[in-house]
């Protein structure tokens, strides 16, 4: 039993929120980045026109100038957290997620400073659907303390080597049902008040010691029945995940390896055929597009 338990890493951390800061406020991001710098601008400038009030990076041994291009874009709305590590239960071998581990310290440390946090990947950018801003568009929400917003997968778009003009310009073709299970390689992200988070996974949050979180109609359900369809809501923040852009990217996307230590050919297979699953049936979508046309992004 114990052999087993070593190679089944922690994935779930439990945690005591922090307390709310009296002039809590806005919208912060948090993301773990290691060599993004090819498009980490055009996600800053998204989720700065957005109204993203501060990002906190976790710099996972970047070697290329992501840090300094972030700071460009952000100013003094960034944090960075050195965040270059592997770490392991003594007792029994198990790996600590890592980001699982650098969420919950973002949430502990920098959370009670903000209204929503959303802890995010450089390849996910949050669209306002019709509102002007991440907060505007979860206004409606009141008190809620958390909301989760399925993937939305963009496949390769057809380009083989990364075209000019950025990413939401040039993918605009995604899984066409993202609630179908394989084909739409369902996973989900959550934004939420980090003052009432009692413990986190890294697609799911638990609220006031409760498995429950809220669509953005606002409409309540344990986490165990996301992926049921009447779940889906993506009325007011789509969350889009650029889960390959080029084949090029793709294939080093797949030669940096998982974050956690996942053996190279079974990465490679699984992130092989979630692309599959993607591309089997796509729509077009231009709601980013249409976002940035609307606030003069």
């Amino acid at each position: 039993m114990l052999g087993f338990l070593t190679r089944k890493p922690i994935t779930k951390l439990a945690m005591t929120p922090p307390p709310p800061a009296p002039d809590r406020a806005g919208v912060a991001l948090v993301l773990i980045v290691r060599n993004e710098a090819r498009h980490i601008a055009e996600w800053a400038r998204f989720h700065r026109a957005a109204g993203v009030a501060h990002v906190i990076a976790y710099d996972n041994g970047c070697t290329d100038d992501t840090i300094a291009r972030l700071r460009a874009q952000m100013g003094a709305a960034l944090t960075v957290m050195p965040w270059n590590q592997r770490l392991r239960d003594a007792a029994t071998g198990r790996e600590i997620h890592n980001q699982v581990l650098a969420y919950a310290h973002a949430l502990r440390n920098f959370g009670g400073r903000f209204r929503w946090v959303g802890c995010v990947d450089a390849d996910e950018f949050l669209v306002p659907k019709g509102a002007d801003s991440i907060g505007a568009a979860l206004a409606h929400l009141g008190e809620c303390p958390s909301v989760t917003l399925p993937w939305h997968n963009f496949g390769r778009g057809g380009h083989q080597t990364p075209p000019q003009g950025g990413v939401i310009a040039n993918y605009t073709r995604r899984a066409a049902d993202p609630m179908s299970g394989a084909r739409g390689v369902t996973n989900f992200k959550t934004l939420v008040d980090a003052t009432r988070v009692t413990a986190l996974k890294v697609h799911s949050y638990e609220v006031d010691g409760q498995p429950v979180t809220w669509n953005d109609r606002g409409e309540k359900m344990r986490l165990s029945d996301r992926r049921d369809a009447r779940f889906y809501s993506a009325e007011h923040l789509q969350l889009n995940h650029y889960y390959t852009r080029s084949e090029a990217e793709l294939a080093a996307k797949i030669a940096r390896g998982s974050n956690q230590s996942v053996e190279a050919a079974r990465h490679a297979a699984r992130v092989r055929r979630n692309v599959a699953n993607i591309e089997a049936d796509e729509v077009e979508d231009r709601s980013a597009i249409d976002f940035l046309a609307r606030v003069g992004g």
